[in-house]
């Protein structure tokens, strides 16, 4: 059929098209990358045959050996990131897989605006959206949430954080927040002395408004939760807690944290 790929999903045409393929695919590296790392791992084995990191469009992720058709439907992942797995220090590989991850998001989105005849102005329409946001090497390496907390002379509604277990934190309009605590991220004085103090709370603060997750900042219609073990924040959507089953949890812990496993 013309215009879908043989997977039966039909290709993205126009500037915002290509850019919600992105942004779908760009979110489920993410959490192979973060929320999923132990599990992203845990799938590179070395033994195995060469293996690539997938990014899906319906933000999931997969690691999976390349496909056998020449050419492919799309621009394929770096390949054999496996190998270097023992080899490496664990947060050098996951560095290094992501900036490959980059460069094969980028090549992805213009694929399809080269397939489809994008100009001068769409493709740099298509780049600076793109651009817009964290690479996931800099997520991965915490450089975007510096950068989000030196750039920030405020956070956001400059409330105090609440203490309470699960810390859940309820970024929505007062019409939509009845029966749910309404808690923000600490004002910029709290995240300055706790800095000082050099304790953990000053490395979760740091993070300013940004979700430990996916890296994107704060928006004010968004559900927050907070990690009791290691204090930072996620979008409730990224690790799959909602309002409501947030009430009921006492000591929230994150993917990361609630992994048996600790990688070395």
């Amino acid at each position: 059929m013309e215009g879908a790929s043989p997977s039966g999903f039909p290709f993205p045409r126009t500037v915002d098209e290509v850019f919600k393929d992105f942004k779908g695919r760009r979110q489920g590296l993410l959490k192979a990358l973060t929320s999923d790392v132990n599990d992203f791992y845990a799938q590179c084995d070395p033994e195995k045959d060469n293996l690539c990191l997938f990014g899906n469009r319906n933000e999931t992720w997969q690691v999976n050996v390349p496909v056998e058709e020449v050419p492919p439907e799309i621009p394929e992942p770096a390949l054999g990131i496996n190998f270097a797995r023992d080899g490496m220090q664990w947060k050098e590989w996951i560095s290094l897989v992501a900036v490959h991850s980059d460069a094969w998001l980028m090549a992805v989105a213009f694929y399809f605006g080269a397939r489809f005849g994008f100009d001068k102005n769409d493709r740099m329409k298509l780049f600076r959206m793109m651009n817009d946001l964290p690479s996931l090497f800099e997520v991965v390496t915490e450089n975007a949430k510096r950068q989000a907390s030196e750039k920030s002379t405020t956070t956001p509604l400059g409330s105090n954080r609440s203490k309470t277990s699960g810390k859940m934190q309820q970024h929505q309009p007062e019409s939509q927040a009845k029966g749910l605590m309404q808690m923000q991220p600490p004002p910029e004085e709290q995240e300055e002395e706790e800095e000082n103090s050099g304790g953990e709370e000053g490395e979760d603060d740091e993070q300013g408004a940004t979700c430990g997750a996916c890296g994107e900042n704060y928006a004010s219609d968004e559900f927050w939760i907070c990690c009791d073990v290691c204090e930072k924040w996620f979008h409730g959507e990224c690790v799959r807690i909602t309002p409501a089953k947030a009430e009921s949890i006492k000591h929230y812990k994150c993917p990361a944290c609630s992994s048996n496993k600790r990688l070395k």
